[in-house]
């Protein structure tokens, strides 16, 4: 099955690793030097702009305009998007200290 990302991206499901919360990239130096990394090679896909997540796959880090709960939704079915972590209640927490 095929995601439709935004910015005119679409991946398949079986090659997402993990889907996150941009806003959790800033709070892991780990996170930031990973995507820095992608960055320099020319593996991170996407605008920046207006990027509210990020998709990691084996390969590429894209960069999504829709939020973590809008891409679960788009995939649908239970899934591996399904299946992956969410997030999103420690942003809001992050958010609230």
């Amino acid at each position: 099955m095929f995601i439709h990302i935004g910015n005119g991206n679409v991946i398949q499901e079986k090659d997402v690793i993990a889907l996150l919360d941009y806003q959790l990239i800033s709070s892991s130096v780990i996170m930031e030097e990973m995507v820095s990394e992608a960055h320099s090679q020319g593996k991170v896909v996407g605008s920046y702009e207006d990027v509210k997540s990020i998709m990691i796959t084996n390969e590429i880090i894209y960069y999504s305009p829709l939020s973590v709960s809008a891409l679960k939704k788009r995939a649908g079915t239970k899934s591996i998007v399904a299946k992956l972590d969410d997030y999103s209640e420690e942003i809001d927490l992050l958010d609230h200290q």
